[in-house]
């Protein structure tokens, strides 16, 4: 088999693939399917979803940026500033 017919054979994952790539549980990644948050498409049998590596490469990267900008904040003088939502203050350590 060459390299590009390899690479096409794994090109997409099951949710088990997935859940391993992750190392969460099955049901986790069928939610960031169905929230969106993971893109995928449904082939073969009724229910059964397939992820496109590239997409659940992308997530990863994703999570990787949420989490530095968010430490990022964290670290920051604003962070100490309370945020205003809803008529009520939300302070950033959990007040």
């Amino acid at each position: 088999m060459t390299a590009d017919r390899q690479d096409d054979v794994t090109r997409f994952l099951t949710v088990a693939d997935a859940a391993e790539v992750l190392s969460v549980a099955p049901t986790d990644v069928v939610g960031l399917i169905e929230t969106g948050e993971l893109p995928a498409i449904r082939v073969g049998r009724p229910g059964a979803w397939r992820i496109e590596r590239v997409e659940l490469e992308a997530y990863i990267e994703a999570m990787y940026e949420e989490t530095r900008r968010r430490a990022q904040w964290e670290q920051s003088d604003l962070a100490a500033i309370p945020e205003l939502s809803g008529g009520r203050v939300i302070w950033p350590d959990g007040h």
